[in-house]
């Protein structure tokens, strides 16, 4: 019985996995459904809704069109120097990760004044479900669209150019899926991180006006910011890290095991059981009761325990006498467990994350406590903070390779990346949940509704804080092993790529090696690079943003005190013109170095291997201390404005409110950027081989 079930699971795996993604996909329509026959509020409600939704269209649509122009030209370079199937990847993978943005920040913004008014109307549990279901949209979205890319594309290309020419071409989607999403980062991260900044500086500490205070001339585009930053932004950086996992365990599989087709279909395997653990989740939320926080965790945990289970018969179902990897022979329960491990890795860093980054704990109530002396202090407790928080997932991470490897070698590592990735139809709903929410408390400030509404929302805030802290570290933690297995198939690539040119592979990748080392550099470099023109590129338009509200409230006084009506559309036409013209250099950087040491002749192929490695070491470092530093900053001010240590308008709320201006852009945009930043230096390092070596 054993072996035709292997037989039907290896030779409709794939379409199974289409069709989880496909009841993903309708789920996700019906949650919309769900939400839309929610109430919007009153008038008001909807005016500032509105508002928002129309800030945030014209600037997702100005930023697609920017984005297009780069995506052309590169699509061009594939046609004529690669392939043409690469370059139909790239087209799919830029296209779905805009797709997943764009349509997650569409849905988030028609639920924030529905869960305004479920906070006034009913109660805080519907509240709760209703942004849930908000941010579970986007999670289904994304895992729906990951998936049928994926899938779709491996299907046509290999029935049109062969298996081996189709997975190759498959790197072209990762490409084109991670390239955009360094650009949705980095953009949605600049436009939201001035916008909150620029409001906060002057109108908290200047004006001593309330967060979200309808007074505050930037206030529209605060709230704009939060959905093409932490919705649209976070969508396509999780899109990509899903579609180039899923992609790079099917290289490694390719290259590494000898029963290729088994190896191939896992993945998808795992994702589609995935796709349905997701929903039992959802459910948990739409029908389980508690503390938010309480009830969100419940969530993944259910989750993840639907998935493991099914896990373990679609193993041993799709290799039911083993399989050989890398010349040794590997049972069934060897590859359950290296799923598991990426399981477990899932609750691990979201336990760490919450620990470092959530009110109820010692770290924040730290830094909060360090206000009191002073702005400095609280930023000296922030930074120290982050720098903590490096330890526990960096040891986790390492434990993490050093078991899967040991049960199935590169592969596999591979596995537990895929398996840990197939979580994100649930992780990504915890962080839409968040901006959702803190959509909701803005329009309960300006719609004048009671403070009671207001204090429903500030607790689902605080929670979604932390969730989006959660969902940046899950997002990194996973980085850091996919792009470990990017490096993997980059070795393997060129060894591929030298032994069938008839030469000799005679590179070594060793530590003895002085260009291993001068790569090591290069690429330890390039995270601090990347994350000092982001943080730059905030500052500047932050800048602009203080000038015009400041220009604002001198010209007309009567803005604080309610005579005059603020000019929002000013700050928000400012902000996105900055996000624009600030995304770009960054963006291109990955891009310039990885080619700039392929093309010196004196650097090439080994020197390019220390590049990868070094910009996985210190990009992982560098991304989890700054969104853990950034999520405890700004947990440590609603911590104050709780009533602790003064409360609000004393001087510990004031450097509260400093660090918090400082972490904005830590935690959402240049912290969060990097992710896709390691994933595009190493795909690219993969797509040049055969062009320059």
């Amino acid at each position: 019985m054993t072996l035709p079930l292997a037989f039907d699971i290896l030779q409709s795996g794939v379409r199974l996995s289409l069709i989880c993604a496909v009841v993903g996909l309708g789920c996700a329509f019906i949650l919309i459904a769900v939400i839309l026959r929610s109430s919007p509020g009153n008038e008001r409600m909807r005016q500032i809704s509105g508002a928002v939704q129309e800030g945030a269209k014209a600037y997702l649509n100005r930023q697609v069109m920017t984005i297009s122009v780069i995506a052309v030209i590169i699509f061009l370079l594939l046609f004529f120097f690669k392939d043409h199937a690469t370059a139909f990847g790239f087209l799919l993978g830029a296209f779905c990760s805009l797709a997943a943005g764009y349509l997650g920040m569409r849905i988030a913004v028609l639920a924030n004044a529905r869960v305004t008014q479920a906070a006034a109307s009913q109660t805080r549990t519907a509240a709760l479900r209703v942004a849930f279901n908000g941010g579970a949209v986007t999670g289904l979205l994304v895992v729906g669209l990951a998936l049928l890319a994926v899938g779709t594309f491996y299907h046509f290309a290999r029935n049109m150019v062969g298996n081996d020419l189709a997975v190759r071409s498959l790197v072209g989607l990762a490409l084109g899926a991670s390239l955009i999403s360094v650009f949705a980062r980095l953009g949605g991260g600049i436009y939201t991180k001035a916008a909150d900044v620029g409001a906060d500086l002057v109108g908290k500490i200047e004006s001593g006006l309330e967060e979200d205070d309808p007074r505050n001339p930037a206030t529209i585009a605060d709230n704009v910011g939060d959905n093409v930053g932490d919705c649209a932004g976070m969508a396509a950086d999780v899109f990509e890290t899903y579609a180039v996992s899923l992609i790079g365990a099917i290289l490694v599989g390719v290259l590494t095991v000898s029963n290729a087709p088994a190896a191939i279909v896992y993945p998808f395997v795992l994702g589609g059981i995935s796709v349905l653990g997701a929903i039992c989740g959802i459910l948990f939320v739409n029908f389980g009761g508690g503390k938010p926080a309480g009830v969100l965790m419940g969530a993944v945990g259910m989750s993840a325990l639907v998935s493991a289970i099914l896990f373990w018969p679609a193993t041993h179902q799709l290799f039911p006498n083993g399989v050989e990897i890398a010349g040794k022979l590997r049972s069934p329960t060897d590859l359950y467990f290296a799923s598991l491990i990426g399981l477990l890795m899932t609750g691990i860093v979201v336990v760490i994350t919450n620990y470092y980054t959530s009110m109820h704990y010692r770290p924040v109530q730290k830094i909060a406590r360090a206000s009191e002396t002073g702005h400095a202090t609280n930023i000296i407790a922030g930074l120290a903070l982050g720098q903590h928080a490096t330890a526990l997932p960096v040891g986790f991470i390492g434990i993490a390779i050093l078991l899967s490897y040991n049960f199935a070698g590169l592969y596999g590592i591979a596995v537990a990346v895929m398996a840990m990735l197939s979580m994100a139809g649930i992780i990504i709903s915890l962080d839409a949940f968040g901006p959702i929410t803190d959509n909701a408390g803005g329009i309960a400030v300006m719609s004048n509704l009671p403070k009671e509404v207001r204090q429903v929302t500030d607790e689902l805030d605080a929670v979604g804080n932390t969730m989006k802290a959660v969902t940046k570290g899950y997002a990194i933690a996973s980085a850091g092993l996919a792009a470990l297995v990017l490096f993997g198939s980059y070795v393997e690539e060129l060894r591929a790529h030298i032994t069938s040119s008839g030469k000799t592979y005679d590179f070594q990748f060793s530590l003895t090696e002085p260009k291993v080392i001068i790569g090591l550099f290069i690429g330890g470099l390039l995270p601090f690079i990347f994350t000092a023109f982001s943080m730059d590129a905030v500052g500047k338009a932050a800048g602009a943003v203080v000038r015009e509200v400041r220009r604002q409230i001198k010209a007309k006084p009567g803005i604080l005190t309610g005579a005059d009506t603020p000019d929002y559309g000013t700050c928000v036409d400012i902000v996105t013109k900055a996000a624009l013209r600030e995304m770009i250099v960054p963006a291109l950087l990955p891009l310039a170095f990885v080619i700039l040491v392929a093309v010196i002749p004196q650097l090439g192929p080994v020197v390019l291997g220390g590049v990868l490695v070094g910009t996985i070491v210190t990009g992982l470092f560098v991304a989890i201390a700054m969104t853990s530093s950034g999520g405890a900053w700004d947990n440590a001010k609603k911590y104050i404005e709780e009533g602790h240590y003064g409360g609000k308008g004393s001087s510990a709320h004031a450097a509260a409110v400093t660090g918090d201006t400082v972490g904005d852009p830590y935690k959402d945009t240049a912290g969060p950027a990097i992710n896709p930043m390691i994933k595009v230096v190493n795909i690219v390092a993969i797509l040049i081989i055969p062009i320059f070596f």
